[in-house]
């Protein structure tokens, strides 16, 4: 499905609060209501929208020790370290890469020691050869979706 230039800025609107009603996205891009509302059917009904979600206030993000862990893992190991990570609360995305490392984890922990305890568990998977962490300090930047 094609996303114009008026869908990216609707996308936008929602990604900062997907509770607007749809009377004030339609200000905010100076659209009709009507024509907000179709544009949003159709989006979901294409599965550009996938679904609604919430964000943490930035008071309760900076309360939180979040990280990123990089992982190099034998060959074939994936499933069973992919297991242990899913078991994992601290453990909130997994992505695949290329390059050096196999695996980029995203952790949120409650405090350092939680964080080191949760790399310790990482580095204690059968599979997990090198893990290398990069603790976010501030988000200078935020354009997630």
């Amino acid at each position: 499905m094609e996303i114009d230039d008026t869908d990216r800025l609707l996308l936008a609107e929602l990604s900062q609060n997907a509770r607007l009603p749809v009377a004030k996205l339609a200000v905010r891009l100076g659209l009709a209501r009507t024509t907000v509302q179709a544009r949003l059917e159709r989006l979901e009904r294409s599965g550009v929208i996938a679904g609604y979600t919430l964000r943490l206030s930035d008071q309760v993000q900076r309360q939180s020790i979040k990280a990123t862990v990089l992982v190099q893992i034998r060959p074939a190991a994936l499933p069973g370290v992919l297991t242990h990570l899913k078991r994992m609360p601290a453990v909130e995305a997994v992505h695949t890469t290329s390059g050096r490392f196999d695996l980029c984890c995203l952790l949120r922990t409650d405090n350092t020691l939680d964080l080191d305890s949760a790399l310790d568990q990482i580095g204690e998977i059968d599979g997990v050869i090198l893990l290398e962490s990069l603790i976010h300090l501030s988000t200078r930047i935020d354009r997630t979706v």
